[in-house]
């Protein structure tokens, strides 16, 4: 079994780079996919008051990888480069299309603020998954476990 130690260095580990991309499915609160999204778009430049907001969500148009949240209530706020900032209530979905386009995720709601994610990660977007609190400590070693017992060689017995 791996011990691991951070999630800020999964992107490093030679397991991860042995695989291209990972299936998600996983429950998950709405406001740790928010923050997945705005950790792997627009953290560095975001305005404070946006990040400390659970209900401003980040969106982008399809031609740059899309991000697109489906909310019964939905506002625009502000466009700060490629990012569209929205305050959304009763958000019922989200779709994000990385712009490398190696990670779609879906965000689907189940019951208020609590949902599930499924699609495809890369693992840059593996990192951000773990430090946002999508995935969990379990899921990802149970993860790298069973990658590391599908690579075992089978024994030969005669």
């Amino acid at each position: 079994m791996i011990l691991i130690e951070s999630f800020k260095k999964l992107d490093k580990w030679p397991i991860v780079q042995s695989f291209k991309m990972v299936t998600i499915d996983v429950a998950s609160s709405l406001e740790s996919f928010r923050r997945f999204i705005i950790s792997s778009t627009c953290k560095s430049y975001a305005p404070r008051s946006y990040l400390d907001d659970y209900e401003v969500f980040a969106e982008r148009e399809e031609s740059l990888g899309s991000i697109y949240v489906e909310a019964a209530d939905k506002v625009t706020l502000k466009k700060i480069r490629d990012i569209t900032f929205v305050n959304a209530r009763d958000v019922l979905g989200i779709i994000y299309n990385s712009k490398s386009g190696n990670t779609s995720l879906k965000w689907r709601q189940i019951k208020r603020d609590s949902g599930k994610v499924t699609g495809e990660a890369s693992s840059n977007s593996l990192t951000n998954l773990a430090e946002s609190g999508v995935l969990t400590l379990d899921w990802v070693e149970n993860y790298l476990k069973k990658k590391s017992d599908d690579k075992k060689p089978e024994e030969v017995t005669s």
